[in-house]
C-alpha cells in the first residue's frame, strides 16, 4: 500500500523516524524502479535540535524546504559531492526532518549497480546517506519534490521489525551540536538480521 503525504504531518518526528524502519523507499528515474527497505533513519527535530539546519529558525534558500508541509524531500549537498536525501515531516514552518541513512535494495538491483559503480549486490551497498541518493538516482532535482507522486514513494508492505530489532544510538557526524549530538535520534537495524529474520 502507497503511503500518502498525510502521514507525514505526524507532529512526533522520531516516531516517524522509527516508524520508517520496515517501510518500501522507491523511485522511478529514467524509466527505471529502484528501491528496497528502509533500515536507517536519524531524526532532526527542527528549529530546537541543534543538529538541525533550521536550528533557532535558520531560513536559507538551501532550509527553506524544511519548513514546507510534511511529505516532500529535502535535499542537499554534502561535502559538495553527496547528495544526501530527507523527508520532511510536521505541518507547514516546523521544520522537523528525517535523514534516509540506509536503504536494503530489493528492486531495480541492475541499476543500483550501475549508478554506484559496484561489480555485485552486498547488503550494505546503499548503507550511508550519500549511497542511498546515488543507488535511487536522487539529486539535487528532486529538492521539494512530493513522497507521494509517480516517481518517488513509499509503500508500507507490512513488513513489521521487532522493537528489539531496531537500535537507537546517537546520530553520525553531528559533534558540532553539543550536547544534543548524544540524543538517541538514530534508528537502525542490522542488514544481517533483517536478511535472518524478516526476508
Amino acid at each position: 500500500m502507497k503511503i500518502n503525504k498525510a502521514y507525514f504531518k505526524n507532529s512526533d518526528v522520531l516516531f516517524l523516524a522509527r516508524d520508517l524502519i520496515g517501510k518500501y523507499f522507491f523511485t522511478l528515474i529514467g524509466g527505471q524502479i529502484t528501491g528496497g527497505i528502509i533500515t536507517e533513519t536519524e531524526a532532526y527535530k527542527g528549529v530546537t535540535d541543534k543538529a538541525s539546519h533550521a536550528y533557532g529558525g535558520r531560513r536559507t534558500k538551501r532550509t527553506e524546504t524544511m519548513y514546507a508541509e510534511g511529505g516532500v524531500l529535502y535535499v542537499y549537498l554534502c561535502y559538495g559531492m553527496h547528495c544526501l536525501t530527507n523527508f520532511v515531516t510536521n505541518e507547514a514552518e516546523t521544520p522537523d526532518a528525517i535523514l534516509i541513512r540506509a536503504v536494503y535494495p530489493t528492486h531495480g538491483e541492475e541499476l543500483i549497480l550501475k549508478r554506484t559503480n559496484k561489480s555485485s549486490i552486498t547488503h550494505n551497498i546503499l548503507q550511508g546517506p550519500g549511497k542511498v541518493s546515488k543507488g535511487l538516482g536522487i539529486t539535487l532535482a528532486e529538492n521539494g519534490k512530493s513522497l507521494a507522486t509517480e516517481r518517488i514513494w513509499l509503500e508500507d508492505r507490512e513488513l513489521v521489525i521487532a522493537a528489539e530489532h531496531i537500535i537507537a544510538s546517537p546520530r553520525i557526524g553531528v559533534d558540532y551540536a553539543g550536547e544534543d549530538a548524544l540524543l538517541p535520534y538514530r534508528f537502525f537495524i542490522n542488514h544481517k538480521l533483517l536478511e535472518q529474520q524478516y526476508l
